[in-house]
């Protein structure tokens, strides 16, 4: 009997025909040769961190796990060559041990390198773009099992964020910074005050986040600018009460909560907000990005213009409100520079960006879809890795490298071995 694959949340699974694990660039092609030749699709599952079916298939999945070595550094450049499945929680680490770091990174380190540029992962910074902006080259295998390396042009932009849909990511040349220390404060603020002050606090921080819990007032904001002060990491004990237990199981007990006591929503939003109270972390860069989730839900974001962001927060959080749909996670608010890959959501504009969580086992969809609907309005931009209900013809008027994208799909798998249900319907 086929073994049943899941993504993260659990809300996502399939029975491929085989689950393969290569351990070597020759395996992984003879794998997708060998697959090929039969007929079979390729897909390659990362860590599951996706909320989409991006990584689902009938046909072959591919494990990466065991391709996790550092290939090559080169300490004068900054490049690091480095294989595929390497989950970014490892990668951060072993790069710090060579005195580099990415130059932004996400709130979490579980998806594998290539998981993370395919779907166009992003930390927050108006300064800083996405992991898959710091990549500078590609080492993809084709339907064929040979490998092809992509450094410029048209197929470096489209492989920065491919999907999945060009070939297997076999390693990524990515562009890292010496490594740096953060001190990052996280406090309470009136909301009115934090969405009109939304341009400042971009300005004087190098990263900014915020999360409100719908009705509420309050704004829990998260200041990170990059310091020469020395890394001073909180025990184990604290980092545990903190990023742990408060921000893990209180939430769950409130999640909890709101799934069975759902008229008490509003009021244990309103003490959720009110207990969190100012903190102060000084670390190395990537542990101060991480943030631990051992909460499942289920999630949709969105991409849109920087300027639209308070009005479209504002309009998001009245929907959140609505005592039918039984919202009790907060919305999320980032931030990220334009950059060039042809299907990234921040391609050639200042971006904002506004996730909404639900209770996955509640029914989400009438939020999600309500949120959507807003965020049409803005020109939206759903991020590939997280739930949506978009197809190629509302997808494709959104960017304007989506034909050159596809001209570089027909170039490198014109037979589409690596396709699935879920590429079928966003890219056609």
């Amino acid at each position: 009997m086929r073994g049943e694959w899941r993504n993260w949340a659990g809300d996502q699974r399939c029975r491929p025909l085989a689950i393969e694990r290569p351990a070597s660039r020759d395996q992984l092609g003879a794998v997708v040769a060998g697959a090929a030749a039969r007929g079979r699709t390729v897909r390659a599952a990362g860590s599951g961190h996706s909320f989409t079916g991006i990584a689902l298939t009938d046909g072959v999945m591919l494990d990466l796990s065991r391709l996790d070595r550092v290939i090559a550094v080169d300490a004068e450049t900054g490049r690091a060559k480095v294989e595929a499945g390497i989950v970014l929680g490892e990668l951060n680490r072993r790069l710090d041990g060579l005195g580099l770091a990415f130059e932004n990174l996400g709130d979490i380190d579980r998806q594998t390198l290539a998981g993370a540029i395919s779907t166009g992962t992003h930390g927050t910074g108006a300064r800083f773009r996405s992991i898959s902006a710091q990549v500078e080259a590609v080492e993809l295998v084709r339907p064929d099992g040979g490998s092809t390396e992509i450094g410029a042009g048209d197929e470096l932009r489209a492989a920065r964020v491919g999907l999945g849909a060009l070939g297997i990511v076999y390693a990524v040349t990515v562009r890292t910074v010496p490594a740096y220390a953060i001190r990052r404060v996280d406090s309470p603020r009136p909301l009115a005050r934090t969405l009109a002050r939304l341009d400042e606090l971009n300005e004087v921080n190098d990263h900014f986040e915020l999360y409100v819990f719908p009705h509420t007032d309050v704004a829990l904001c998260r200041e990170s600018r990059r310091t020469a002060e020395p890394p001073r990491p909180p025990s184990r004990a604290r980092t545990y009460a903190q990023e742990v237990a408060l921000e893990n199981w209180v939430g769950q007990l409130f999640a909890l909560a709101s799934r069975h006591l759902p008229a008490q929503t509003p009021r244990l939003a309103r003490l959720a907000s009110r207990g969190v109270g100012r903190s102060t972390k000084v670390d190395r860069s990537f542990r101060v990005f991480a943030s631990e989730r051992r909460i499942k839900f289920t999630e949709m974001e969105y991409a849109i213009p920087r300027e639209a962001a308070r009005e479209a927060i504002e309009r998001v959080l009245a929907v959140a409100a609505r005592p039918e749909l039984r919202v009790g996670f907060p919305v999320e608010v980032r931030f990220a520079a334009a950059d060039d890959a042809l299907l990234s959501t921040s391609q050639g504009r200042e971006t904002c960006y506004v996730a909404v969580h639900h209770d996955r086992k509640l029914d989400w969809e009438p939020y999600f879809r309500a949120v959507e609907e807003i965020m049409a309005e803005y020109s939206g931009r759903p991020h590939w890795g997280k739930r949506h209900f978009r197809g190629a013809a509302s997808l494709a008027p959104l960017y304007p490298g989506w034909d050159r994208f596809r001209a570089v799909r027909d170039r490198l798998d014109p037979d589409r071995a690596f396709s699935n249900p879920y590429l079928d319907r966003v890219l056609g």
